[in-house]
Parts: C-alpha cells; sequence; structure tokens
C-alpha cells in the first residue's frame, strides 16, 4: 500500500541519483546531428530537475479526472479532462482549443518557432474504465505513492497509459517555454479522447483538419523503454481486429432442471467454438489466418538483443511462456499474429446458485495482427469461420470496434537519427529499435491521411500494469522522458529540409 499525494506536496526534492553525467555521444553514434550541451538545453534540464515537485504535482491532478472514454456515464469527465489539458497547454506557451467531435472532443495547441520543422506531438487523455475495481490496492482515480528512493512510482489509472506519457513531452515544452526561449521547433500538440475506445473520430477529424495538422514528422510517446537504462524507439506495431460476438439460443432464460439435455445451451456451444479457435501448437485455426504473414528481416537481431524472458514473465506474475509453437517470446510479441478472448459473459453470474439456460452468451475477441495481413480480410474470415460452426436453433450477431493493419516505420531517416542521437545524451546504453505487440492505429492514420512518419519514443516498463488494476509509472521514467523529450526537440529542430 502507497500513501495518498497530498496537495503542493514536494516528493521529489532531489532529482534521480541515476541520472548520468551529461557528455558527447560516443564516437560511434551519428555525428550528423548536435548531440552536445546547447546553453538553451542546459538551461532547459537544468529548470526540468528544479521543477520536477510541481511537473509532478500536475501529472497528478490530471490523473484526478476519470477521463474513462469506454463508459458514456463519463462523457462529463471526459469534456472537463479535455478542458484541463487546454490549460496545460496554454500554460506551456502554447495556443490551445479544444475541439468537439461526434464523440469526445479533440483538443489542439500550437506554437514553437514557425520557422522550425514542423513537429506534430500525440497523446491520448482518456484511459482504461478501472475494472474490477476490488482488484486495487488504492481508489484508482486518486494518484497515490508507492516505493521508495529510485524506485518511487505514482500508482493510478493512466498514469502509464498514457497521460504520464503526453505530459513528458507537455512539460518538456513548457519547460522551454520557461527558460529556453520557446520550443525550438513550430509545435503542434493532438491530444485525443478516444484510443480506448476505437479512435472513431479521429480520422475525419484528421481529414478535416488535414491542412493545418500535416508535420514534417510525429511523435507518439505512448510505448516502452528496452529496460530503465536503456531507450527504445518502437518501429514495428501490430494492426487490431476487434469483435463482440453474441450467440443467441432459447427466446428467453430457462431453467435447467426443466430444459437441460433437451434443447441447444448458448454458453456451452459458445465456449465450444472458442476453445476451436486454436489447435495444440496455439495456431489459430480460421482459415486464411495466415496469409501474407511474412518473417521479419530483423528477427536475427532481435536474437541478439540482452531480452530478460524471466524478468518479462515476472511482470505478469509467470515462470512460463506460452504461445504458437517454435516461436520465441519476441517473435510471439512483435511479428506473429494473435486471436485472443478479452472477455465472457452471460448467464448467472452472481452469488450464490440460480440453475438457469441462458438465452445468449457473448464473449469479446482480438485479433493482432503484423504486416502482410489484410485486417478485413480477417474480419470477414473470423467472421465466416463462427457462422461455419453455428449450432441449430442458434444465431450469431457480431459487432466490430476496430479493424486497423500493422505498422512499419521508417528506420533509417534523418528525423530518427536526430531522436537517436538525442536520446545518447540523456543515457548511457545505446537506443535500442525494437518492435511492440500493442496497436496505435494513429500512426497509420498519420501516414495515410497526412503523408507523415511518425517517432514512437515511449518510456513506459513492462511492469507498468497497463489495463491492469494497479497501473503505475516509475518518477524516474517520468523524469527521464521530460528531459529527452526536451533533447529531441532540440535535435529535430536541426533536421533541415535538405536532408528529409
Amino acid at each position: 500500500m502507497g500513501t495518498r499525494v497530498p496537495p503542493l506536496a514536494r516528493l521529489l526534492t532531489h532529482p534521480p541519483t541515476s541520472l548520468p553525467q551529461q557528455s558527447a555521444a560516443p564516437a560511434d553514434r551519428d555525428h550528423r546531428y548536435p548531440v552536445g550541451m546547447s546553453e538553451a538545453l542546459t538551461n532547459v534540464l537544468e529548470h526540468i530537475d528544479a521543477s520536477l515537485d510541481d511537473a509532478l504535482e500536475r501529472l497528478c491532478d490530471l490523473l484526478r479526472i476519470p477521463s474513462v472514454s469506454t463508459d458514456p456515464a463519463h462523457d462529463g469527465d471526459l469534456q472537463a479532462c479535455a478542458k484541463h489539458s487546454a490549460g496545460l497547454l496554454r500554460a506551456a506557451g502554447l495556443d490551445a482549443t479544444v475541439h468537439q467531435t461526434t464523440g469526445h472532443p479533440m483538443v489542439i495547441a500550437t506554437g514553437g518557432d514557425p520557422n522550425g520543422p514542423h513537429v506534430l506531438y500525440y497523446g491520448h487523455y482518456d484511459v482504461q474504465p478501472a475494472d474490477p475495481v476490488e482488484l486495487w490496492d488504492t481508489a484508482p482515480f486518486e494518484p497515490t505513492m508507492a516505493g521508495e528512493g529510485d524506485d518511487r512510482r505514482v500508482v493510478c489509472r493512466g498514469a502509464a497509459d498514457d497521460k504520464g506519457q503526453l505530459m513528458m513531452f507537455v512539460e518538456a515544452l513548457r519547460a522551454w517555454q520557461e527558460v529556453g526561449g520557446g520550443a525550438p521547433v513550430r509545435v503542434t500538440v493532438l491530444l485525443e479522447g478516444e484510443e480506448e475506445s476505437g479512435s472513431p473520430s479521429l480520422e475525419p477529424f484528421l481529414e478535416a483538419h488535414k491542412a493545418e495538422l500535416s508535420p514534417d514528422i510525429c511523435v507518439v510517446s505512448d510505448t516502452g523503454m528496452w529496460n530503465r537504462e536503456t531507450p527504445a524507439i518502437t518501429t514495428m506495431l501490430r494492426g487490431l481486429v476487434y469483435l463482440d460476438v453474441t450467440l443467441f439460443g432459447p427466446s428467453h432464460d430457462l431453467h435447467s432442471g426443466m430444459y437441460g439435455g433437451a434443447v441447444v445451451n448458448p454458453l456451452n456451444e459458445l465456449t465450444r467454438i472458442l476453445g476451436s479457435l486454436h489447435d495444440d501448437d496455439y495456431r489459430v485455426t480460421v482459415p486464411s489466418f495466415y496469409d501474407g504473414v511474412r518473417e521479419p528481416a530483423s528477427a536475427e537481431q532481435w536474437k541478439m538483443l540482452d531480452f530478460d524472458e524471466v524478468a518479462y514473465l515476472a511482470s505478469a506474475g509467470l515462470e512460463r511462456s506460452t504461445g504458437e509453437a517454435g516461436r520465441t517470446v519476441l517473435e510471439r510479441n512483435w511479428s506473429r499474429p494473435t486471436l485472443d478472448i478479452n472477455g465472457i459473459c452471460g448467464g448467472y453470474t452472481g452469488e450464490g446458485a440460480k440453475t438457469v439456460i441462458a438465452a445468449q452468451g457473448s464473449a469479446k475477441v482480438s485479433c493482432r495482427l503484423v504486416p502482410g495481413q489484410d485486417p478485413e480480410a480477417i474480419e470477414a474470415a473470423l467472421i465466416a469461420h463462427l457462422e461455419a460452426q453455428r449450432p441449430d436453433g442458434c444465431r450469431w450477431e457480431f459487432q466490430g470496434h476496430g479493424c486497423n493493419p500493422a505498422i512499419e516505420v521508417e528506420t533509417d531517416s534523418p528525423w530518427l537519427h536526430a531522436a537517436v542521437a538525442a536520446l545518447g545524451t540523456e543515457f548511457t546504453n545505446d537506443t535500442v529499435l525494437c518492435g511492440c505487440g500493442g496497436s496505435i492505429p494513429v500512426v497509420g492514420s498519420f501516414q495515410s491521411i497526412l503523408g507523415a512518419q511518425s517517432l514512437l519514443i515511449g518510456f513506459g516498463l513492462d511492469d507498468d500494469r497497463v489495463h491492469s488494476p494497479n497501473e503505475k509509472f516509475d518518477l524516474v521514467c517520468y523524469h527521464r522522458g521530460i528531459r529527452s523529450h526536451a533533447a529531441v526537440a532540440e535535435a529535430l529542430a536541426h533536421v533541415s529540409a535538405a536532408t528529409t
């Protein structure tokens, strides 16, 4: 159990002791981009260190807003969170506006050097539901401190995904405004309120605001580090197909003593069909599911990464990896498609016993996709496979919640080289270019609508419990993320049109 974060608390009187001394990059780093400390950046970093308690307090204020985008009961909280976020951006020296959509608001802010490269910063202020609330050690929307020293962390829904991460670039921009003469790049910030609920308003909004939004490069901070001492830039993201599937049987719930064994039981049939979606080697049995899947060129390089499988599994409370036979953990997570049951409901689930045959049963089914797979084709194949197994006397109903392709970003661009050089001023270890098992559909939307590539620079850790009870964000990661974004902004400012 941690302690509640009190108002105006001074929780980080001294910066973490693990921050390295700043120096020029090692000889093997890319010298096309400045990596030493300019006077302006030095001032900005010192200001970040000195004002870190205030930055943490501002994060906690944002975390207290229960901006759950999937639950209509929180629509007012989404509005409040958008308004609050706009205020934070104005305090960072930007001109911020809340744009209403058919769903939850978008927040747009602009500023910085009008003659610099145009950098679009993206984050999302909406969060996942806190359920199951009973598994939280503390109130899910009351930021709580846990741990000691460099292991201190803030526990709250949204701490890592994505409020803590978006606040890193907001705080970096604020520091540039306060002591650095303003951001060294032309800045646009886009904060979304529907990322956790399928982003239905995002692409129409991008289309409508394409002229003003189109950047030279996008910076997305919604991914992770390799470890606490090693930064990472994610270059591969899996796509996503998500379906609600419901199997209907009898016209109403039936007494299992009077009807059991004589009529179809939708829950029996649903679980039987769901259980057949994988074979004994954990391969998906849906026909054509693996069409287009290719072996990544970087798979051999992944074997040389210092991947701690034991620690990775321990972060999930497990000792053994399970998945597609003949594949390593990194392959399964980065370059192989999956099909998972994310929830099942139906019948009586309350206290005690109630003997019924439910009239219907439902499940939430998601597929993580890799480059080469067509999400629309996968969705159609999954529906056809379920229809082919429909029991007599039953009918299916399907509702889609997302159909997005996998994403690959450029790994040999001047923007990426500049970001790597900047991260080299903050971290001793070289930056890892890695894949990610998750999906960030906005990266594909930026490519297709705005014609822009993205830098996915994140500071989350495997044990952050994202989407789970007791989500947390390490304060060392928050601190170093702010410093890193400050350095990356200056490095991107030196990327000229001639090099892009």
